[in-house]
C-alpha cells in the first residue's frame, strides 16, 4: 500500500515537471511570434540562464526504501505575477540560444538575382531579343527569301510565330519591325546588283525569277509576322506589312530596272516565242501589281495579259481593229509562222479525202 502511494506521488511529480516544461516550451514559441511589451509597463525580472525556469521547483530526494525515507514533496513553486513574466523568460532563453548560433553568411542567404527575377517574371530584355530571338527570325527569313518554288525548308513555323508573339508582348515590336525592314532591304539590294550584271538575253528570265521568288517568300513571311502586323503596324503606323514589303521591291529593284526591262519586253513581244508566254505574263502582271501607273509605258503589252486596260471598243473603230489584226498576221507570216495556212491546208485535204471515200463507198454499194 505504501509502495503504491509512493509510486502515485512519484508519478504526479513527474507529470508536474512535464507540464511545466511543456508550458515553458509553448511560451518560448509564442515569444518568437509576438514582440514583448514595452519594458516601462512590465517589470523585467533578473535574467536567468537558458533553462533556468525549470529549476524553480526545489530539489527533493526520491527514495523508495521505506515510509520514513520515502518521497517528500516540498511546497509547489509560487505562481508568477502574470503570464507575461514567463513569456519574457522564455524570450530571454531563446535570445541566448540565438546568440550562440552564428549569423548566416551572405553566401548562405537566399539571393534572388536579376536572372532569377527575370525568369520568374518572364521578361525578355533587349539583350535577350538581340541574342536569342532575332537570330532565329533572321535565319528563317534568309531561307524564305532564297528558296526556290517547291523546295522544302527545314524550319519550324510554330517556333517562329511563337518568337514573334513573345517579342510583341514584351514591347519589342518597333525594334523587330525595323530589323525586318533592314533585313529585306539588304537582300533586295543584292538582288538588284545581280540583275544589273545579267546579259540582255538572260535579263528577262532572271528578273522573272527574282520577282517570283520574292512574291512567294511574302506568302510565308507575312503570316509569320501577322501578330506584329495586327498590334503594331496596323494600329500604330496605320499601314499593312504586305504593302510595305511590296513597296520595298518596287523601290529597290523594279524602279531601278523598269527602263531597261520594258524595251526588252516590247522587243520580245514582236518576236513570237522569244520569251515563253508564262514568263511574259508573270512579269507584266507583277509590274502591274507593283505600280499600276507603269501601264502607260506600254498599254498594248499590258492589255494582252490584264483585262480592261484599254478603253472599250466602239463601232466606229472596227475598221481600225481589223487593220491591226491584218498587220499582225502579215508580221507572223514574215517571221515564218505559217500555222494558220497549214491548218487550212490540212482541213482541205481531209475534206477531199472524205468526199472521195464517200463516193467510192456509194459506188461499191450499188
Amino acid at each position: 500500500m505504501e509502495e503504491s502511494m509512493e509510486e502515485e506521488e512519484g508519478g504526479s511529480y513527474e507529470a508536474m515537471m512535464d507540464d511545466q516544461n511543456h508550458n515553458n516550451w509553448e511560451a518560448a514559441v509564442d515569444g518568437f511570434r509576438q514582440p514583448p511589451p514595452p519594458p516601462s509597463s512590465i517589470p523585467v525580472p533578473s535574467r536567468e540562464p537558458p533553462g533556468g525556469q525549470l529549476l524553480a521547483v526545489p530539489a527533493v530526494s526520491v527514495d523508495r526504501k521505506g515510509p520514513k525515507e520515502g518521497l517528500q514533496l516540498g511546497p509547489p513553486p509560487p505562481p508568477e505575477a502574470n503570464g507575461v513574466i514567463m513569456m519574457l523568460k522564455s524570450c530571454d532563453a531563446a535570445a541566448a540560444v540565438a546568440k550562440a548560433v552564428p549569423a548566416p553568411t551572405p553566401s548562405s542567404t537566399i539571393n534572388i538575382n536579376t536572372s532569377t527575377s527575370k525568369f520568374l517574371m518572364n521578361v525578355i530584355t533587349i539583350e535577350d531579343y538581340k541574342s536569342t530571338y532575332w537570330p532565329k527570325l533572321d535565319g528563317a527569313i534568309d531561307q524564305l527569301l532564297t528558296q526556290s518554288p517547291g523546295d522544302y525548308i527545314p524550319i519550324s513555323y510554330e517556333q517562329i510565330y511563337s518568337c514573334v508573339y513573345k517579342c510583341v508582348c514584351q514591347q519589342h515590336s518597333e525594334q523587330m519591325y525595323s530589323d525586318l525592314i533592314k533585313k529585306i532591304t539588304n537582300h533586295l539590294e543584292r538582288v538588284s546588283k545581280e540583275l544589273q550584271a545579267s546579259p540582255p538575253d538572260l535579263y528577262i528570265e532572271r528578273f522573272n525569277i527574282a520577282l517570283g521568288q520574292y512574291m512567294g517568300a511574302l506568302q510565308s513571311i507575312v503570316p509569320l509576322f501577322i501578330y506584329m502586323n495586327k498590334f503594331y503596324i496596323e494600329t500604330k503606323l496605320n499601314r499593312d506589312l504586305k504593302d510595305d514589303l511590296i513597296k520595298l521591291f518596287t523601290e529597290h529593284v523594279a524602279e531601278k530596272h523598269i527602263y531597261s526591262l520594258m524595251p526588252l519586253l516590247l522587243e520580245a513581244q514582236s518576236t513570237p516565242f522569244q520569251v515563253t508566254p508564262s514568263t511574259m505574263a508573270n512579269i507584266v502582271k507583277g509590274l502591274y501589281t507593283l505600280r499600276p501607273e507603269w501601264v502607260q509605258m506600254a498599254p498594248t503589252l499590258f492589255s494582252k495579259f490584264i483585262p480592261n486596260i484599254l478603253p472599250p471598243a466602239v463601232e466606229s473603230e472596227l475598221s481600225e481593229y481589223a487593220a491591226q489584226d491584218q498587220k499582225l498576221q502579215r508580221e507572223l507570216i514574215q517571221n515564218g509562222f505559217m500555222r494558220g495556212d497549214q491548218s487550212r491546208k490540212r482541213a482541205g485535204d481531209e475534206l477531199a479525202y472524205n468526199s472521195s471515200s464517200a463516193c467510192a463507198s456509194s459506188r461499191g454499194y450499188r
